[in-house]
């Protein structure tokens, strides 16, 4: 175990992936863990030793608590404590951030239905030592009301420890771009990012309240301690930016930089943007691996906007890589790189028959192989991978779809309808009115009833069958799992489960492949994909020991939120202007997913066209580094087991 730095005054130890460095970009302290499990027990445990010191004490522990994905997991171990070890919350004292205003208590959405759900309902703390900003307060008496949970938390002596997420235009709470570091406890209106990415919680932006109560910056800075917790790629930005950027209104959480106890607990995702990990030769001396000598080089491309083979002694000792020249010549590290780049792009995403396969990504033999493609919704095939689906296909190998969920929650309410009053005139039934009676009366804070859950699933499932015809592929080559983790009515989804697994185990073994793919894309808005990888990870780790995973390699492609870095790729299969558009087309036979998709993300564009700029963008990237030019390419990293 190793201390935190001394700056931060912590209680407790943590165990991070390397010490914290602070560098000449860093004006927060951080550690980084190697995933967000990890991570939150040990904010949990850090939580934990507060609560029992007050206890001690015969002090309250007053806690300053926030919702959201980021804190669940902490929750969850907080919860464990308290059950099996017999942590007792009944000096404890929490203040919510925030909460949407107006909000019933009752509403699903609501961060009071949140907090009870996660923590409260299954521990001790006293109802009278709960508090959350009330989301039914008139705008009249908001002003009173506001000052008078200000004056509650002084009177419990300010808080003890405050926990935060951060979103992506850098508001802590719901302080917003522009809040001001005075700000006290108030009514704000919500930004449109803000607004987008709670979007797919609310079933629809249209849904989601314009206006919060939300603890003001001067608040959060009287805690006597703050921990802000970040999660994922796609947090990375931001928080590079809160860490090593100005002070500025304008990214609310820049402020915590001059809090004297605050750490910002991060995994590897969201810390991969600070510049000792994105560009760590411009903070300290490295030692070159492989990968990160690919790293470097493609980022010095990029710098000097030069090809790989055109880079100079000069470019390298410019731009903070001169250790790199003590152990190579230029000419050598650049054809180097050039032929690992090379030896990606491959037409063959099954394997070249009767090729000499050394420099591949893929082998040639079997020449036909048995392929399994794990779609988490039923449209990551092809939005991912469908120029790859389709030369799979087209090459002759056993191409099988397995859609690992139904994806009934992404299917809007009016389309459910407008299919059942089809189903209705073509041939009137009690079921058919029953679903049509349940979305008419269906109020937004009510989950879906079953009847319509398994008719939103049926859409996704008959689109689904469209796009696999239109790519040639046979029905009895696409299976629908539907599993279990998933079928909760809501966009909140039970833990991984060995249901789930036994399911996943049962399907690779019926087909026993040569080659799978997966979503290694974990940047989705409601993280369906990280738990399907999941379930991919664990159901191929038991079967280990099966004889035909012994020639079963394992494929992650990404999806319509993010793509492999260059230097990460092992095979790029390229895609013509004909594939291009074959993929486009089988994107679209998924109707329900067009025109307003509920789970866009951060993204107002359709899924097709940020596909295809994607797609573009890889081709174009290898083309700038002196490689050949294409009109589109697919990405994908194999994942080795140990």
């Amino acid at each position: 175990m190793e201390t935190i730095d001394k700056k931060s005054n912590l209680d407790i130890t943590y165990k991070p992936i390397g010490k914290f460095e602070e560098t000449r970009f860093e004006k927060i302290h951080n550690v980084i863990f190697s995933n967000s499990n990890d991570a939150s027990i040990r904010v949990a445990e850090e939580i934990a030793g507060l609560i029992k010191k007050k206890q001690a004490k015969n002090k309250h522990c007053v806690l300053g608590l926030a919702t959201g994905s980021s804190p669940i997991r902490v929750y969850e171990e907080l919860v464990r404590m308290h059950q099996e070890d017999g942590l007792s919350f009944a000096n404890v004292v929490t203040f919510n951030l925030d909460e949407y205003l107006p909000m019933e208590r009752d509403n699903m959405q609501s961060y009071f239905y949140f907090m009870h759900e996660h923590l409260f309902n299954h521990v001790d703390i006293l109802s009278e030592n709960i508090h959350i900003p009330d989301g039914t307060t008139e705008y009249e008496s908001a002003v009173a009301y506001c000052l008078s949970y200000e004056k509650k938390i002084k009177g419990f002596g300010g808080l003890d420890f405050q926990l935060l997420g951060i979103g992506r235009t850098g508001h802590v709470g719901f302080n917003e771009p522009g809040s001001h570091y005075n700000s006290g406890t108030r009514v704000i209106t919500l930004d449109h990012i803000t607004r987008v990415d709670a979007a797919p919680a609310f079933l629809g932006i249209d849904n989601v309240p314009r206006k919060a109560i939300t603890m003001g910056i001067s608040t959060l800075q009287s805690a006597k301690r703050i921990v802000l917790l970040g999660w994922g790629q796609n947090k990375a930005t931001i928080i590079k930016e809160t860490i090593e950027g100005q002070i500025s209104s304008q990214v609310p959480a820049t402020y915590l930089q001059n809090h004297s106890n605050c750490t910002f607990v991060l995994d590897t995702g969201a810390g991969s943007e600070l510049t000792r990990n994105k560009t760590p030769w411009l903070v300290r001396p490295c030692d070159w691996t492989e990968e990160l000598t690919a790293k470097a080089m493609v980022w010095l491309c990029g710098k000097t906007e030069k090809t790989i083979l055109s880079l100079t002694d000069k470019d390298y000792n410019d731009n903070g890589m001169a250790d790199l020249l003590t152990l190579q010549e230029s000419y050598d590290l650049n054809i180097k790189m050039f032929n690992r780049l090379q030896h990606t792009i491959t037409g063959w995403p099954g394997g070249k028959p009767n090729a000499e396969d050394s420099s591949r990504p893929e082998r040639a033999e079997p020449a036909k192989k048995r392929v399994i493609i794990f779609s988490p919704h039923p449209d990551d095939d092809v939005i991912s991978m469908g120029g790859t689906f389709d030369r799979l296909v087209e090459q002759g190998h056993e191409v099988h779809i397995v859609y690992q969920t139904s994806g009934n929650i992404a299917v809007s309410d009016t389309d459910a309808r407008k299919y059942a009053e089809i189903a209705k005139r073509i041939h009137p039934s009690d079921e058919a009115q029953l679903i049509i009676d349940s979305i008419n009366a269906k109020k937004e804070s009510n989950f879906d009833s079953s009847e319509v859950r398994q008719l939103k699933g049926n859409i996704r499932r008959g689109e689904s069958y469209a796009a696999t015809r239109y790519m040639g592929l046979e029905d009895s080559n696409v299976h629908f799992l539907d599993l279990p983790f998933y079928e909760t009515g809501t966009i909140k989804k039970n833990n991984l489960s060995e249901a789930d697994i036994i399911i996943m185990m049962d399907i690779i073994k019926q087909i026993e492949p040569h080659q799978v793919f997966a979503a290694g894309d974990l940047a989705d808005p409601h993280g369906t994909h990280k738990v399907c990888l999941d379930a991919v990870f664990e159901a191929m780790e038991k079967l280990q020991s099966e004889s035909f995973m012994k020639d079963c390699w394992l494929w992650l492609y990404r999806g319509a939120w993010h793509e492999w870095d260059i230097n990460e790729i092992e095979m790029a299969v390229p895609m013509s202007p004909g594939q291009v558009l074959k993929k486009r087309n089988a994107i679209f036979c998924h109707q329900s997913q067009k025109d307003g998709v509920m789970f866009q993300g951060d993204d107002s564009r359709e899924f097709w066209m940020r596909a295809e700029e994607r797609n573009r963008d890889t081709a174009k990237r290898y083309n700038a580094l002196g490689l050949s030019d294409y009109a589109a390419m697919e990405a994908f990293v194999r994942h080795k087991f140990k």
